[in-house]
């Protein structure tokens, strides 16, 4: 009866005769997989804190720039109120008004409010119903809050790439449970005694092993 016993366990397919092994092989390679997605997810989420930094001081940065270019837009507003009014008094003839215009206009009017200006003037001209504000003039507009529109604007990418990175570390933190699930598994496989338990639980963690490791693989890899 026993050499009969010998005689089939020979005889037995060798993924039978090893499931040991193969689950220790499967235990290494779903631990070090495990390891490298949680510090993957790290990584990632280091480096969206990191953007999400430079973001915040970008989104400062800008705003500092808009307070800036905000109070020479309403000062400028303040100099074409006040050239106004001394144009009325030169074009009825007062000699002191036009010095202090002339003054004015020196002192207080940049290139780009003068190149406004003088394009205002060049439509009144064509159109004198109407009044055209210097500080309409885009080109004007874009000179005072350029600087600040390009901040904002480096702010706003920062932060999208900020939440790119967190997304992938969190996707990444997802596959790490999943993984160690799959260590459960073949840990339970590893003490069952039945090989049909033993075989539905080491193909059930594969299975979830072989899924997870391929989303795992599709996400880049970074570094410090």
């Amino acid at each position: 009866m026993s050499e009969n016993t010998a005689s089939i366990a020979t005889v037995d397919p060798w993924w039978k005769r090893h499931v040991e092994l193969i689950v220790v092989i499967l235990l290494g390679v779903v631990s070090v997989a495990t390891a490298y997605t949680s510090f993957q997810s790290s990584l990632y989420g280091g480096q969206s804190d990191d953007k999400m930094s430079q973001s915040e001081a970008a989104g400062t940065s800008a705003e500092s720039l808009y307070l800036e270019a905000n109070q020479q837009y309403v000062s400028d507003g303040q100099t074409i109120q006040q050239l106004s009014m001394l144009q009325v008094a030169v074009d009825a003839g007062d000699q002191i008004a036009q010095a202090q215009y002339d003054q004015l206009y020196f002192v207080a009017v940049s290139e780009e409010l003068d190149a406004a200006i003088q394009a205002a003037a060049a439509q009144d001209e064509a159109e004198p119903e109407f009044w055209h504000n210097p500080q309409s003039d885009e080109a004007y507009q874009a000179a005072l809050f350029g600087g600040y529109a390009e901040e904002q604007a480096r702010s706003e990418a920062l932060r999208a790439e900020a939440d790119a990175l967190g997304l992938q570390g969190d996707t990444l933190g997802l596959y790490t449970p999943l993984m160690a699930i799959t260590l459960f598994l073949l840990g339970v496989a590893a003490v069952v005694r039945r090989p049909m338990t033993q075989w539905m639980l080491i193909i059930t963690g594969t299975a979830i092993f072989l899924v997870t490791a391929v989303l795992t693989a599709m996400i880049p890899f970074v570094w410090l």
